[in-house]
């Protein structure tokens, strides 16, 4: 059965996103965003909200944006051709290699842990990953913690009312000194 993984970058003090919807604080230097390469290669679909969605346009055009480097085009050359699944409640359409949700999160992830296929289903964006959390879908976290406090915005672990158990299964720390933590959730 295929994990659920809700990985992301995030202040010091728990943010994904700063008050003013800013994530320029946790832009990766040349080793994270290599860690990032590595670990979307483990990825066989990605689930993400509207907005997440809407950033990550970003990477679908890689020839029109001259000024990626080596690594950016490794990036976009993995990203593109992910299968993604955005949950909207405001899209018709969406661009790539990417369709819009046909049913909630729970079908969703039941319906791609039940198909063929290899590489894990990711979670992007905090207000799906709280919806899965809420749920019990997630079965690892993997978060990496940059070394900045932004004081307020959208939480990594927004409240859902439940303990849940975790087991450290990896650390990391880069020159950077940003902090990678991966968590699996004990059952």
């Amino acid at each position: 059965m295929r994990d659920v993984i809700y990985s992301m970058g995030t202040s010091a003090d728990g943010y994904v996103m700063g008050p003013d919807g800013g994530i320029d604080w946790g832009v990766p230097d040349a080793e994270v965003f290599r860690f990032s390469i590595d670990e979307i290669q483990e990825v066989g679909v990605h689930l993400m909200g509207r907005r997440l969605y809407e950033t990550m346009l970003y990477w679908e055009d890689p020839e029109k944006t001259p000024s990626f480097d080596e690594d950016e085009l490794e990036w976009a050359s993995l990203w593109n051709p992910l299968p993604k699944v955005v949950f909207s409640r405001t899209l018709t359409e969406v661009r790539g290699n990417a369709r819009l949700a046909t049913g909630g999160l729970a079908e969703e992830v039941e319906r791609l842990r039940a198909e063929p296929g290899e590489g894990a289903i990711a979670l992007g964006g905090a207000d799906l990953a709280a919806q899965a959390a809420s749920a019990g879908l997630i079965d690892e976290y993997r978060i990496r913690v940059f070394p900045v406090l932004i004081g307020g915005g959208v939480p990594f672990f927004a409240p859902h009312g439940q303990q849940v158990p975790l087991e450290l299964v990896e650390t990391r720390t880069f020159t950077s000194q940003v902090l990678y933590l991966r968590y699996r959730v004990k059952r």
